[in-house]
């Protein structure tokens, strides 16, 4: 038993950077960075679900772009995440592996005056209902 779950974890592993090769699913916000992470959060409180932290990302890179090296990739960029125990048990009841993939993210980023929402694409199959749930999420931020 502990081979199969074992072989599992490392099947998991190694599809996760092909999945993430389709890249991240963005929309533009017309509004303020503050006000798309004003609207996101409010989605994702709307949908019942509790937002666990946020990464202030852009921040880190921004105050450690001197020390480290690099170059300006974006003016804010922070990330809302979160996890939906009715999505979450859905998905493990087809493979638990997906617990792999918790918990999720929303991002919110201001590069150059343009505001974007997005999140990461998950793998095919049972991992399509968070993509979902994620994407209603961010339509109905833009929507407010």
């Amino acid at each position: 038993m502990k081979t199969l779950l074992a072989s599992a974890a490392l099947t998991s592993v190694i599809a996760m950077p092909v999945a993430a090769q389709n890249g991240p699913t963005t929309y533009d916000f017309e509004g303020s960075f503050d006000d798309a992470t004003f609207a996101v959060r409010n989605a994702i409180v709307q949908e019942g679900l509790v937002v666990d932290f946020v990464s202030h990302v852009g921040d880190m890179l921004n105050r450690t772009r001197e020390d480290v090296g690099g170059e300006k990739h974006f003016d804010a960029a922070d990330i809302f995440i979160f996890c939906s125990a009715v999505v979450t048990r859905e998905v493990l009841a087809e493979d638990p592996m997906n617990v792999a993939q918790c918990p999720y993210g929303i991002f919110v980023t201001e590069r150059e005056g343009e505001v974007k929402i997005g999140y990461r694409d998950y793998p095919d199959g049972a991992m399509e209902k968070v993509e979902q749930l994620l994407d209603k999420i961010v339509n109905d931020a833009i929507e407010q």
